[in-house]
């Protein structure tokens, strides 16, 4: 597949996490679409690698969103994993933004920074 209608960009305030689902090729992926505090968008896995709980409803500061459970933090350009507990990173999708559309593709390869 290819990148997929995820929400409008408006969808999103600054220094806020919005939960999507949009299909894979596998079935249905959780997604994260996060606006850091520059206003730029990321899109991630909205389940937390340590914890499986949503990382949307988590706490975004600077480029980073911190899982609400147990405080891991994220980097929302490569999934790295900041602070324990989690270890293990969380995927990154790439996203355009195409007008007021934003786009996730959910089945690229790896993780890679959003454009």
């Amino acid at each position: 597949m290819s990148a997929q209608l995820a929400c409008d960009v408006a969808d999103v305030a600054v220094g806020s996490a919005l939960r999507v689902e949009l299909l894979g090729v596998n079935g249905p992926v959780e997604v994260a679409v996060v606006r850091d505090e520059d206003g730029e968008l990321h899109a991630i896995s909205d389940i937390c690698s340590h914890g499986q709980v949503s990382l949307s409803d988590g706490e975004v500061e600077g480029r980073t969103i911190e899982c609400w459970l147990h405080g891991s933090r994220f980097d929302l350009r490569t999934g790295k994993p900041l602070s324990p507990p989690a270890v293990r990173p969380v995927p990154v999708y790439p996203l355009t933004v195409d007008g007021e559309r934003v786009l996730v593709d959910v089945d690229a390869n790896g993780s890679s920074e959003e454009s």
